[in-house]
């Protein structure tokens, strides 16, 4: 006599817990706080390894002033703030027109770098050429060329910033899937089509990339060219170069601190651009 075997119980449902919402805030202040305090506590530090550096210099401190002093005698100071803020301003113009023309130039070269091999072979190892040309070589010929000017600043910015523009842009260019690819060959999409819809939003993750450090690498070409081009609006690099021939240490600090912070905050505005315009598609942008 043949048993009949049993029908197999069904599987039992299982449920994920779920997280209770005062667990999820500790979870999220706790990871405030490990990404808050770790730089705070070397911010401290530092503060305190300077403040004891500038006491034991004694007559000599002026090369290294007391970290109050920058505040007290330098950006707080009723007749520094306002010469600082109008060369911030004249600084940050400089750089974002020298970043416009650096994404411009950056993004068209490696469009046009991407439609055949002969081509980017032709003309990638200028732009590497370019990167490589330390850039106190060609401020010489730049002021001979253009004047001592605005236009010479903003050609210095647009030469420091122009490379990781151009090569994040064909990395990106190049990164599409091949079968992606060649579903549009199938297709018989032709050649702009294929860019504008497929390579472009692939590459943009890798544009933004590009288009950050290049804005940092922008208030760089900034400073430097304010600090050898010295007619017109008196720009961060000017005003470094004439507190250091007058040994105004405390005012050279501040300068140097607001140049800095310009850089962090155009880098930050970038980075939440980019998650504003990739961040929800793209995982990377997340990290």
């Amino acid at each position: 006599m043949t048993q009949v075997a049993a029908p197999p119980a069904p599987a039992a449902r299982t449920e994920k817990p779920r997280t209770h919402p005062a667990v999820t805030r500790r979870e999220t202040r706790h990871r405030s706080a490990s990404t808050f305090w770790p730089p705070l506590i070397v911010f401290v530090a530092i503060i305190a390894v300077w403040s004891i550096a500038s006491a034991l210099l004694g007559d000599r401190s002026f090369l290294l002033p007391a970290p109050y002093r920058i505040f007290t005698e330098g950006l707080f100071h009723p007749s520094v703030l306002p010469e600082i803020l109008r060369a911030l301003g004249q600084t940050t113009l400089v750089a974002f027109i020298g970043l416009a023309i650096a994404v411009a130039l950056g993004v068209s070269w490696a469009i046009v770098m991407l439609q055949a091999k002969w081509i980017e072979r032709s003309l990638y190892p200028y732009a590497v050429i370019l990167q490589c040309i330390p850039i106190l070589a060609l401020v010489p010929l730049i002021g001979f060329w253009f004047g001592y000017g605005l236009p010479a600043r903003v050609i210095v910015c647009v030469l420091i910033a122009l490379f990781p523009m151009v090569s994040n842009t064909l990395f990106g260019l190049q990164s599409v899937e091949k079968s992606q690819r060649e579903l549009f060959q199938l297709k018989r999409v032709n050649r702009w089509t294929t860019l504008w819809k497929l390579q472009v939003p692939t590459a943009l993750p890798s544009v933004f990339i590009g288009l950050r450090t290049s804005a940092g690498l922008a208030v760089v070409g900034a400073i430097v060219g304010d600090f050898f081009f010295r007619r017109g609006t008196p720009g961060l690099g000017s005003l470094m170069s004439t507190y250091t021939s007058r040994l105004l240490a405390p005012q050279l600090y501040a300068s140097v601190l607001v140049a800095a912070l310009l850089g962090v905050v155009i880098f930050l505005a970038f980075g939440l651009l980019s998650k504003l315009a990739v961040g929800r598609w793209y995982d990377a942008t997340k990290a």
